[in-house]
This record gives structure tokens, C-alpha cells and sequence, in this order.
């Protein structure tokens, strides 16, 4: 190689060696990330898995571009001995050796024969250094396949195993209490998440750069993390049928004892709703003009739902009790306050006319202990609103009238002047 015209200054034996020193640490450096990329478990197993779709477009490319990396490394590799050499020749080299060290490590001196990918009938030419940040850039690209294929392959496949043995667990325990497919939502359901987990399993071995999900602003190789949404929506599926199923379960074991609930709650409302029946009755002859609501019957439509249900558990049919008992459960409550509210409804005249009952009363014990208990106002008044709240049947309307009557008086004959002795002025 020419000494005319090195690159720059000519660097002095100080700066030569320096220069050497420091490409010879970055040799063993781009050397150890070869041979550790070379015998990286990932690259391994990208060498021996069948794949698909990305991995395998980016995969070939990689492995192209590491078949390049090592031809960089061999081309680096020889432009550092030679330069080694050539400065070993003198402990204290001339001018024109100065200049031709200088050449070669700041020049491009170095000449890579068919060197850039697609284009291998081109020779590329570097300097050392460029060549150097040639290599980083192109591992780093082969690193990044490598160590995100790895880390899904790591992740994903054991994550699904395990789930998918959670899952023949769950099946076994469906089984056991009558939840199949094509007979419970549940067992259909349990079908297709089977077949989603063995599709997601195939897919993750054959092409795992498919679930690689980068991280945003990281240029790092395997910057990211593994995509586990299809996982987790599986898995969410199976923990949501896998509560079902224990619904399932607790109600084979507690059936009984909700049936007998069952059966006492809507033993309960009938014998509300016949009481309100006794009650209508009982106000339609003792209160007048009054709209008093009718009653329904006993829930038959329950009580029949509730035989079905005793069957259910006679022939162990626990997934169509389940849902049953449910619903029964919350209609009888339903049941019971309607009941409930209706005998309400039908005894507040009843309620009405004990209150105006009490009132009465207690006004004319007030009356009689402030000694105003033999005014005749007060005298008929009283009997004319006693007579109406005791006779059958009582005109409420009338009879409050004839209460508020009574009050009004007591309270202006009590409000009314009195001497010493506590009669009236």
C-alpha cells in the first residue's frame, strides 16, 4: 500500500500503538459477541425449529447477515495482523512506516470482497474503525431476532402448558358434573378454548417474532416483551368457566339444603298472600267506600319450576340445577316482599282506622286530665267520632273529619282563659 497521502495527520509511534492496542481490545470484543452469539440457545433453535411467517423471513435474513458478520470479522481480523506485523518489523519506525501504519489504521485499507447484502458482485471498503461500526450494527440486528425468538420461546410455550393441563383438569371436573358440549354453554366453551391453546401453541413455536410486542423509543436488542394477549384471554376464559363449574359443584353439595329454603320461602308467601286474602275480606265488610286492591293467588308457575328442580337433582343434573336454584331463589324473594307488600296494601285501611282510633283516645285522656272532660262540645263530639271509628262499616273519610272535629275543639277549650279554680272566663 502506498505512503502518499495518508488520512490526516501521520501519527507518531506513541499514537500507532495506542490505535493498535484499542482495536485489539475491540477485536476480542466483536470475537467474544460472535462466539456468543454462536452458541446462544436461541440461535439454536431458530437453526432447528420449522418456521413460519416472520420469524422465518427475518430469520434468513439474519442468518444471512451473520454469515457477513464473520466475513467482516475475517476481513478485520486480517487488516489488524497485518498492521501488527508491520509495526513489529522496527522498535522505532520510519517516517514512511509511520505513514503507512497511519494508512492502514485510519484509511480505508480495509477490502471486503462481495461484502454488502443483495449486492454480492461489489466489494466494500472500510477503515478500521468503520468496520468496527459496521459489525456492531449488524449484530445487534441479528441479536435482536435471536434474543426476542428466545424470549417468547421461553415464555410463552410453558405458560400455555401449563394452562392447557389446568384445562384438562377443568374438563374432567365438567365431565363429572354433566357440563359437555353440545349439552352445556360451559362445555362448548371449554372446547374452544382447546382448540385456541393448541393453535396459539403452534403458532408461538413456529413463528414467535409473531408475539413480540417492542418497546416503544428502545433501539436495544430484545428490547420489549413477549405478547400474551391471546394467552390472557384464554386464560380469563378458562378462570370464568372454571368458577362456573364450582358453582356446579357447591350446588351438589348444598342443593338440598336450598331446596328446603326454597320451599319454605314460598311456603311463607302463600301464607302471607292467604292472609291478605283473609284480610280483604275483613276490610270489605268493615270499612266503606273504600278501594281496597285484590290479592293474586299462590305462585304456581314457582312451585312447579320447583318440582323441576327436585328433579334435576333426583337424576344429578347439577349444570341445569345450578342456573335453576339461581333464578328460584331470587324469584321467591321477589315472591315473598310482593306477598308481603300486598297484605300491606290491603290492611292500611285497617291501619288508617286504628291510628284514628288511638288519636282519638289520647285526646280525650288529655282533655280529662287538664279537667275539661265534661264540656258538652267536647261530650259530642267525642261520642260522634267514637261512633263512626267503632260501627261497621266505618267511613274512614267521614270519621277523620269527625276526629280532626274533636281536636279542634280540645284545643281551643284548653287554649281558653281560666280562673284560679280552673274553670273557663
Amino acid at each position: 500500500m502506498g505512503v502518499a497521502g495518508p488520512p490526516g495527520p501521520v501519527m507518531d509511534r506513541d499514537e500507532v500503538d495506542r490505535a493498535l492496542a484499542r482495536l485489539g481490545a475491540e477485536h476480542k470484543a466483536v470475537e467474544d459477541s460472535l462466539l456468543a452469539l454462536q452458541d446462544h440457545a436461541g440461535r439454536r433453535l431458530l437453526e432447528g425449529a420449522e418456521l413460519t411467517g416472520t420469524t422465518r423471513e427475518r430469520w434468513l435474513s439474519a442468518e444471512r447477515t451473520i454469515t457477513l458478520l464473520w466475513a467482516y470479522f475475517d476481513a478485520y481480523t486480517a487488516a489488524l495482523h497485518d498492521a501488527r506485523e508491520l509495526r513489529a518489523r522496527r522498535r522505532w519506525p520510519g517516517r514512511e512506516e509511520l505513514a503507512e501504519l497511519t494508512d492502514r489504521l485510519r484509511g480505508e485499507s480495509v477490502h471486503v470482497p462481495g461484502g454488502a447484502i443483495g449486492q454480492a458482485a461489489l466489494t466494500e471498503r472500510f477503515t478500521l474503525d468503520g468496520l468496527v461500526r459496521r459489525m456492531n450494527e449488524l449484530y445487534a440486528s441479528s441479536l435482536d431476532v435471536v434474543v426476542t425468538a428466545d424470549a417468547v420461546w421461553s415464555a410463552l410455550p410453558a405458560r400455555i402448558d401449563l394452562l392447557a393441563a389446568e384445562l384438562g383438569r377443568t374438563r374432567s371436573l365438567a365431565h363429572s358434573v354433566g357440563v359437555r358440549p353440545g349439552e352445556h354453554p360451559a362445555g362448548d366453551e371449554l372446547e374452544s378454548i382447546t382448540a385456541e391453546l393448541s393453535a396459539l401453541r403452534t403458532q408461538v413455536v413456529s413463528d414467535p417474532l409473531a408475539f413480540w410486542r417492542p418497546a416503544q423509543g428502545s433501539s436495544a436488542p430484545g428490547g420489549g416483551r413477549p405478547d400474551t394477549a391471546r394467552y390472557d384471554t384464554a386464560a380469563r376464559a378458562l378462570e370464568d368457566i372454571r368458577r362456573e363449574i364450582e358453582a356446579v359443584l357447591q350446588v351438589r353439595q348444598d342443593s338440598e339444603e336450598r331446596l328446603l329454603r326454597l320451599r319454605d320461602v314460598l311456603s311463607r308467601a302463600d301464607r302471607t298472600l292467604a292472609e291478605a286474602r283473609a284480610a280483604r275480606g275483613e276490610v270489605l265488610a268493615k270499612i266503606a267506600a273504600s278501594e281496597v286492591p285484590a290479592v293474586s293467588g299462590p305462585p304456581t308457575a314457582l312451585q312447579e319450576r320447583l318440582s323441576a328442580a327436585a328433579e334435576y337433582r333426583r337424576h344429578a343434573q347439577w349444570h341445569r340445577l345450578s342456573p335453576l336454584l339461581d333464578a328460584l331463589e331470587r324469584e321467591a324473594e321477589e315472591e315473598l316482599l310482593r306477598a308481603r307488600e300486598s297484605l300491606t296494601a290491603v290492611t292500611a285501611p285497617l291501619a288508617v282506622r286504628a291510628e284514628l282510633r288511638g288519636r282519638l283516645d289520647a285526646y280525650k285522656a288529655k282533655v280529662a286530665r287538664l279537667g275539661a272532660a265534661e264540656d258538652p262540645l267536647l261530650i259530642e263530639r267525642y261520642d260522634t267520632a267514637r261512633r263512626m271509628l267503632w260501627s261497621a262499616p266505618c267511613d274512614l273519610r267521614a270519621a277523620e273529619q269527625a276526629v280532626l272535629r274533636y281536636q279542634q275543639a280540645a284545643t281551643e277549650t284548653l287554649s281558653a282563659p281560666r280562673d284560679g279554680g280552673g274553670n273557663q272566663w
